[in-house]
């Protein structure tokens, strides 16, 4: 199916809406990845509608001015609340944004063939934001409620993940009610996983409030960080290897997901431990990324595979990228899948397909390709 003149009626240029923002602690994250978004994609081929999302909750037209959502050391960028709120609603079959103000008459924006949701963390990538659109039966690019779901709770991910045969490191999963009743029942279990562990928001994404144990005096202290971002945690047991990802790309029709070559995380400077949130977004030089990474053919052959295999697992759509601890003993320990990746220019998802001959223009396009041409509803 062509983009243009995609039913009769309709404008000859579809209508993206680019929604960033949302009421998560990765707001800002969201809105440098719209600057990109919106820096690259093709004009000519879409009419592109920012609508930025405030912390309080509210829609409303943005800017389309990329450096106002630039990220730096010194500030962060944020949607602001307007006097004027923007829905979405189906009129007369059409997919309608309506802007609305107190003691007006609302406006109608006209229709909307697809949503680009650029939104990380609770409220956008958990399947929120994929249900509302789902109810008003509105395309839009990525991951469905289930699969963004189960992608943005670590927890069920890895339920799903070892259902599926793929090798899950120790973990624990701890509960709000679990570490108010019985916190010493859960210092056990840390205990037994052994040292170091990691210390989790279930489901807040993104590095945040993720915290590198070393001993068992640190593990409350991490927790109750951890719990600021999320009642629900998962602690898991420290693994030795390499931190390879792959990016992965719904393939067209029937075809299988396609998949880039494997990339390699390393963490060069500014005193973090881990690929932590200054590492991935603030600081220039903290993380390189070395794709295709240094393996022998047979490992990067198993990446793809089990990449594709974890996108299918969850019943991914669009795009996912899914990371990996590569042991010394060559075994492949899944970590986790993004169903909505970093997206700047400089992120390794978009970094992955640029050195697999996939450049960060097209891949826009080829997103908003796969959204417009998959059935809304049940599929």
């Amino acid at each position: 199916m062509s983009h243009d003149n995609l039913t009769a009626g309709k404008p000859a240029k579809p209508r993206v809406a680019v929604l960033f923002g949302g009421r998560s602690s990765e707001h800002a994250v969201s809105c440098v990845t719209a600057a990109g978004v919106l820096g690259a994609i093709n004009k000519d081929k879409y009419e592109v509608i920012p609508i930025g999302i405030a912390k309080s909750g509210q829609w409303v037209l943005a800017s389309a001015d990329t450096a106002q959502w630039s990220l730096s050391s010194s500030s962060l960028p944020e949607v602001v609340p307007s006097a004027e709120t923007v829905t979405l609603a189906e009129i007369g079959g059409e997919h309608q944004l309506i802007v609305a103000a107190p003691n007006e008459v609302p406006k109608e924006l006209g229709t909307v063939d697809v949503v680009f949701p650029l939104l990380h963390g609770p409220f956008g990538e958990d399947g929120t934001i994929q249900g509302l659109l789902e109810l008003s039966d509105t395309r839009y690019v990525g991951a469905g409620v289930l699969a963004s779901a189960v992608g943005m709770d670590k927890h069920f991910m890895k339920v799903v993940f070892e259902a599926a045969g793929l090798q899950v490191g120790p973990y624990i999963a701890v509960t709000d009610r679990q570490w108010r009743k019985d916190p010493e029942a859960v210092r056990k279990q840390v205990d037994r996983l052994g040292f170091p562990v990691f210390v989790k928001p279930a489901r807040a994404g993104s590095s945040m409030g993720i915290s590198k144990v070393d001993s068992m005096e640190h593990v409350d202290s991490a927790i109750e960080e951890a719990r600021r971002h999320d009642l629900k945690l998962v602690i898991e047991a420290g693994i030795a290897g390499r931190e390879i990802e792959c990016a992965v790309l719904e393939g067209r029709g029937t075809d299988a997901p396609r998949t880039s070559m494997p990339g390699e995380i390393s963490v060069a400077g500014g005193g973090h431990e881990f690929y932590d949130f200054e590492a991935k977004y603030v600081e220039d030089n903290a993380a390189a990324l070395s794709c295709p990474a240094d393996m022998p053919e047979e490992a990067i052959a198993r990446v793809r595979e089990l990449a594709a295999a974890a996108f299918d697992a969850v019943g991914a759509e669009g795009l996912s990228r899914v990371d990996f601890f590569y042991t010394p003993e060559g075994e492949l320990v899944i970590n986790e899948i993004n169903t909505m990746p970093g997206f700047t220019p400089k992120s390794m998802y978009p970094q992955m397909w640029a050195a697999s001959g996939l450049s960060y223009p097209d891949l826009i396009d080829e997103l908003i390709y796969l959204a417009l041409n998959r059935r809304t509803g049940l599929r």
